[in-house]
């Protein structure tokens, strides 16, 4: 793969992320029966890939390894459930853009739990991101719907960064594609018992939109991310994902009508402003880790 393929490889990916909320809210069904889906259908997609490349290697997990797969496959469950409720409650632009606001969560969680010194820019980040999901939310009234879905959004965004944690205090021994093959895996057996009950009512076409969803932004937007990135640096991979929720909203505006404002335009803007710059300001994480945290969403 050349560096200019694998830069067409990534915004693909990115594209097929941006597709998440779209196909969500495309599926006639409860946040836990598309979690469900989508992870099972992931788990078929990332083997199927491990599979066809030669050159994966299978780790043997011990028993801290199955502890931080399962805390993580937790959390990933969490965070999807909680996209999917925004997605079917405000639609699609203001979920992703609530979910994007994990960079600012990371850096005051990062400080905390790894005692890390919160720098000035990092600073400028976190108002840049509070500033723009106060510019989304169209009035800060709990009873609307517009709020209780932005609400969910943060809180998925918060999953995914406590997510992203993880993955960063426990990243380096397990490959990529395992890893997020057995976090989705806990994901399926999390919402296997809440998904059971309703499973024989799903349509077909319902089905279809839910295996797109797990087979094209899980398994192929994640191969994609990974195939990249023995190409292509990770800060720069991180930049390109951060048009994920342009794509998304572009979609829903295309598909849904969902017209976005010029408030809510502006605090998009500033939220993704806000994700290239964090991504710039990152210390270069190692590839390995990179595709875990691109994974989850």
């Amino acid at each position: 793969m050349t560096p200019r393929t694998a830069l067409g490889a990534l915004h693909i990916g990115a594209l097929m992320f941006g597709l998440t909320g779209v196909f969500g809210k495309l599926a006639a069904a409860s946040a836990s029966i598309i979690v469900f889906g989508r992870a099972a259908f992931a788990v078929l997609a990332l083997v199927c890939f491990a599979g066809l490349a030669k050159s994966t290697v299978w780790y043997r997990l011990s028993l801290r390894d199955a502890r931080n797969l399962l805390l993580s496959g937790l959390l990933l469950a969490g965070h999807w459930v909680s996209f999917f409720i925004s997605v079917k409650i405000a639609g699609v632009a203001i979920a992703t853009l609530g979910f994007a606001s994990f960079p600012a969560f990371t850096v005051i969680l990062e400080g905390l739990i790894f005692r890390e010194r919160i720098r000035l820019n990092e600073i400028i980040l976190v108002i840049l991101v509070s500033v723009g999901l106060i510019l989304v939310t169209p009035s800060f009234d709990l009873a609307s719907q517009a709020t209780e879905g932005l609400l969910w959004a943060v809180a998925s965004g918060l999953l995914f960064s406590l997510l992203s944690l993880n993955n960063r205090a426990n990243s380096g021994r397990i490959p990529a594609v395992q890893a997020a093959m057995w976090q989705n895996a806990v994901v399926a057996l999390c919402l296997l018992p809440f998904a059971a009950p309703g499973l024989g009512d799903v349509r077909p076409l319902d089905w279809l939109w839910i295996g797109l969803l797990g087979v094209l932004c899980t398994g192929v937007a994640h191969s994609l991310f990974v195939a990249s990135l023995a190409v292509i640096k990770a800060r720069t991979a991180a930049v390109v994902f951060a048009l994920e929720p342009v794509y998304g909203i572009t979609l829903a505006w295309v598909l849904f009508h969902e017209t976005p404002t010029l408030r809510m335009l502006l605090g998009g803007v500033l939220i993704i402003v806000a994700i290239v710059v964090s991504s710039r300001m990152a210390s270069g994480p190692t590839p390995g880790k990179a595709s875990m945290d691109a994974a989850a969403h």
